[in-house]
């Protein structure tokens, strides 16, 4: 079995140059379903929340994903929605100075 995956144009689109493979992870867990992609999420936050640049792209690739799946997969763009708010919560109630305004700055 071969997976086919979408390619995250954002460097294409926007300049920014991503850091992590969380797209390419989350695409991978879209192909396992709601499991997979919450699965994918807490292993994420878990490993990266302590790193502001790598859960700053995580936001944003949840947020992308909410995008993608809007009129396609209801279900899967409401759970990456409740997934990209838990997480912009977080951000604000645990990231400081610095590390907040890189994570206003990027996702402006």
């Amino acid at each position: 079995m071969s997976i086919i995956l979408e390619n995250w144009t954002i460097e294409e689109l926007t300049g920014y140059k991503p850091l992590t493979t969380f797209y390419t992870d989350f695409s991978i867990a879209d192909k396992f379903g709601v499991n997979g992609i919450k699965s994918t999420y807490e292993n994420a936050f878990r490993s990266w929340k302590n790193n502001y640049k790598y859960i700053t792209e995580l936001a944003m690739v949840l947020n992308w994903k909410c995008w993608r799946w809007y009129q396609v997969n209801d279900e899967f763009s409401r759970l990456y929605t409740d997934l990209y708010y838990k997480l912009d919560e977080w951000i604000f109630n645990n990231l400081k100075g610095d590390e907040l305004d890189y994570y206003i700055q990027i996702t402006d």
